[in-house]
């Protein structure tokens, strides 16, 4: 659904519009990344024999007053409040709004501000949902309310993230294949059902089911791996290089389904609005909403497919690992974010001012221009998911060396290359197309 009459080149998607992705030519893009990815390769395998991310271990303490600051109970509460106060905008806005994107800010609000706002605000600030998110909130003042004590049952350690990958499958599937998505009521429903299904299963597990469990507080966290902002073992808050938080992301199940969902849907939207695809649609005897459904599932299988075919191959060439889907599955992230700038940048710093506007009552506001030329937004698309690959091979390269033997540890990454190649290819396939 288009929300407005807009310039063909930066038509918006996600629940509330269309994209069209802009031109560039092929043989220079597919060049330039496939140059990008063998010299990288080359130069990690030359000049990187040692491992050198450490993880939580590392990072230069900023100053106790600041850390105090952030720590502050008065701070906490203060964004526990933002995030309550702005659900609750939300939901006045979906309850006594009109039913038009065009004139209500919420669903700009959850396809855009949550949604791909998420993005910027972990990578800058670190896994901030978690402070903002108002289920959780919500459960701290329920429980204190009904004077509830106690961590709750313990959480099955093979339960992992696999509630995240289902919450974040779930949110994609409502923005890009749900029938009618910016609909007020469809909002209502997702919304208020995805509410009680969290806070009845916090109020099984206790507090923590939020950690895993919530989509959002996943993905934020997620992403705010590759911040500069984060924390060190010993609970001081630092600036690092960003592969040093990578590094540390936890191997614990689910997380590759997690990837893969970010990936495979990301893959799904710049797919989703291609002239055939949408012809198949539309023709399909099974209905648009059940094979698109199968599109958006075909997606995510191909992308996880791929990577567990070279998580074999990885072991067969260097040797048996104990866990050897986990052990590269955080190389997956950079790739996800170049996914997710590429496809989400105008989307954001169009529509997120549009909304904000509209939430403020200011319905007459002028049409925002987008800050990017066609070249400039085609060079940066490209390089957001060339850079996003390159960054994957680096951790992918430092984990290596630290896993496997130096006999073994460069031919260990022939499938790893590989597959970044092939998920390169599809990206920019996708951002041409």
């Amino acid at each position: 659904m288009v929300l407005h009459p807009a310039d063909p080149l930066t038509a918006l998607a996600h629940g509330i519009g269309s994209q069209h992705d802009l031109p560039i030519s092929p043989f220079y893009a597919f060049a330039g990344a496939f140059a990008a990815l063998f010299v990288s390769f080359l130069a990690l395998g030359l000049l990187w024999s040692t491992s050198r991310f450490r993880g939580n271990r590392s990072g230069l303490a900023l100053p106790a007053a600041l850390q105090r600051v952030v720590d502050a109970p008065a701070t906490r509460t203060a964004l526990r409040g933002l995030g309550l106060a702005a659900a609750l905008a939300v939901l006045l806005h979906l309850l006594l709004g009109p039913d038009d994107p065009a004139r209500n800010p919420a669903p700009g609000a959850v396809y855009v501000l949550l949604w791909v706002g998420l993005v910027p605000a972990s990578l800058l600030l670190g896994p901030v949902w978690r402070l903002l998110n108002p289920l959780r909130t919500l459960y701290r003042l329920l429980s204190r309310a009904l004077r509830r004590r106690g961590p709750g049952r313990p959480l099955p350690a093979r339960l992992g993230q696999w509630p995240a990958a289902a919450g974040l499958f779930g949110f994609t599937w409502l923005e890009l294949v749900a029938p009618d998505p910016a609909s007020t009521t469809t909002l209502l429903i997702a919304l208020a059902s995805y509410a009680t299904v969290q806070l009845a299963l916090a109020a099984r597990f206790g507090e923590r089911w939020f950690d895993d469990g919530d989509a959002f507080e996943a993905y934020s966290a997620l992403l705010a791996r590759f911040s500069p902002l984060g924390r060190r073992s010993d609970g001081r808050l630092v600036l690092r290089n960003p592969f040093h938080g990578l590094d540390a992301t936890p191997e614990r199940p689910g997380l590759v389904a997690t990837v893969c969902v970010l990936l495979g849907s990301t893959a799904y939207d710049g797919f989703s609005d291609n002239p055939s695809w949408i012809n198949a649609l539309q023709t399909s005897p099974l209905g648009r909403t059940p094979a698109a459904t199968l599109g958006l599932l075909g997606a995510i299988a191909l992308v996880a497919t791929l990577y567990c075919l070279c998580a074999a191959a990885t072991r067969l060439v260097s040797g048996p690992h104990p866990s050897p889907l986990t052990a590269f599955a955080h190389s997956l992230v950079p790739i996800a974010l170049g996914y997710l700038i590429a496809h989400d940048f105008s989307l954001l710093v169009v529509e997120g001012p549009r909304t904000v506007s509209m939430a403020l009552g200011t319905d007459n506001a002028s049409e925002a221009a987008p800050p990017l030329g066609p070249g400039a937004l085609a060079a940066l698309q490209v390089i957001a998911v060339v850079a996003g690959h390159v960054l994957g091979v680096v951790a992918a390269h430092d984990r290596s060396v630290r896993l496997f033997p130096p006999a073994k540890a460069v031919a260990g990454q022939l499938p790893l290359l590989a597959l970044m190649i092939t998920y390169t290819v599809g990206g920019l396939s996708l951002l041409l197309n």
